[in-house]
């Protein structure tokens, strides 16, 4: 492939493209937080940021639009490419979360390459954070996670680093020229090059088959979806008139506690997370005074369908579970269980099938219609789930940004529009981080649902040690 051919955007990366407004940005985070190594840490991290993102391929890429296909969309080098435009320092902050808040209401530059970095030093001065911002367009979770890990400090000793980045670069760059020269870069995904061996008419009934393949998942996943909406049992709290604003908040609890719940209640630790949600969304409907009796919101469980080495490593490749969170049931055991059975049930059929998988009708749906449709398809986010519950897995190695290490690291999801919440969680080095993301108008006591969780494990702990 030549160096002018375009890196054009998988469908569901247009379609997230496409479905931002100037009122309403759509992109993810993560709040890393860090021991100051001295009183000039934060400025050292901004100075270490900037200097390393200039040698990120990935970090240069801005969205342009391209003639063909027709409202497709690519990512291309931007000539005028400066790191100083995406990273910045803060003045002393007492509160991350509330900093944090405020600067994820703020949309992206959609003219540049589309992430931020902000370094937020502590009133303190013990302690400092840094809010990496990413389009959805340009890097998923895993792959924002790539593209943040390769700014940070070394982990392996240089030898090793260069050997593994001729493996695997952290810009995937590498890894994108080894694919061009395999073969041509297809289109879309989806869609390929005609071949002599296409002129075969032997193979004509595969093709058929597998256009009418597609039409027929396409087909059962809309059915699955209009099955999910019926007798939906939610919350007025969970709904919001979209206002653009955000507040956000974290939560840190001990991994020791949830694998010995796993471990008396059965299940994966992933069950035990979003049976937390369930409880902590609970207490908080009851102190609000919204009340949790009949309560079912439907959550959105993302699940990754990347596959290593594909023609498109930075696209985003995703499906889904839709799981009915059992927020009025009182026992906190009966919960977990509930989300389990549920779980089990959603991975028995996969992630291809069921309401959860509607992320893959964007392949289905052709750039233009995408470029058309963002607008309404953003308008009724609400139909289709109430909330969004996404896991964003994390190195196991302790990562550090100047010598200064990193002790936390809270994800945060883009809030759906008509939507008042979205939940996002990880683990680090035997903690686990909720991140949390709110409508702030809808949702001005975002700190009592963060408060919930700590006790929700906490009931959960002990009923475990009675049973």
């Amino acid at each position: 492939m030549s160096a002018k051919s375009p890196d054009l955007l998988a469908p569901l990366d247009l379609a997230f493209w496409a479905l931002e407004t100037a009122d309403h940005p759509m992109h993810l985070g993560a709040l890393g937080v860090f021991d100051a190594d001295g009183p000039s840490a934060a400025e050292h991290a901004r100075e270490l940021l900037a200097a390393r993102a200039a040698g990120v391929a990935g970090l240069r890429m801005r969205i342009a639009g391209v003639l063909v296909p027709v409202g497709g969309a690519a990512r291309v080098p931007a000539a005028d490419f400066d790191p100083l435009d995406h990273v910045g320092l803060s003045a002393p902050v007492a509160d991350f979360h509330a900093a944090a808040g405020e600067l994820m209401r703020r949309p992206l530059d959609r003219g540049r390459p589309p992430w931020e970095a902000h370094v937020l030093p502590a009133a303190d001065g013990a302690s400092f954070a840094v809010l990496f911002k990413f389009h959805h367009a340009l890097a998923d979770g895993l792959r924002a996670l790539t593209l943040a890990a390769a700014v940070m400090d070394p982990v392996a000793p240089p030898e090793e680093r260069r050997r593994a980045t001729r493996r695997t670069p952290a810009d995937g760059t590498e890894a994108a020229d080894a694919e061009r020269a395999s073969g041509p870069r297809l289109p879309l995904p989806g869609m390929r090059a005609v071949t002599l061996d296409d002129l075969d008419p032997r193979r004509y009934p595969g093709h058929l088959r597998s256009v009418l393949g597609g039409a027929a998942q396409a087909l059962a996943i809309g059915a699955s979806v209009a099955r999910a909406g019926v007798g939906v049992r939610s919350s007025p709290a969970l709904t919001s008139t979209a206002t653009g604003t955000r507040r956000t908040a974290g939560v840190a609890l001990d991994l020791d506690d949830v694998h010995r719940i796993r471990k008396v209640a059965g299940g994966t630790v992933n069950d035990v997370l979003i049976a937390v949600v369930a409880g902590a969304v609970r207490r908080w409907l009851d102190d609000r005074g919204d009340g949790s009796a009949g309560v079912e919101p439907r959550a959105l469980i993302p699940v990754s369908r990347r596959r290593p080495r594909t023609a498109h490593p930075q696209g985003n490749r995703l499906s889904g579970y839709l799981v009915r969170l059992p927020v009025a049931e009182p026992d906190p055991l009966a919960r977990l269980r509930a989300v389990r059975a549920a779980m089990d049930r959603r991975k028995e059929h996969g992630p291809s099938r069921g309401a959860g998988a509607v992320a893959l009708l964007a392949d289905h749906v052709p750039p233009l219609g995408h470029r058309l449709g963002g607008p309404l398809v953003g308008q009724s986010a609400r139909l289709l789930f109430d909330l969004l519950v996404t896991s964003v897995p994390l190195p196991s190695l302790g990562l550090k940004l100047g010598g200064s290490p990193l002790t936390g690291v809270f994800p945060l999801a883009p809030l759906a529009r008509g939507q008042s919440l979205a939940v996002a969680v990880s683990t680090y080095r035997g903690r686990v981080h909720y991140g949390l993301v709110a409508d702030a108008v809808a949702v001005p006591d975002l700190d009592v649902l963060a408060g919930a969780f700590a006790a929700e494990v906490a009931e959960l702990a002990e009923a475990c040690r009675a049973r």
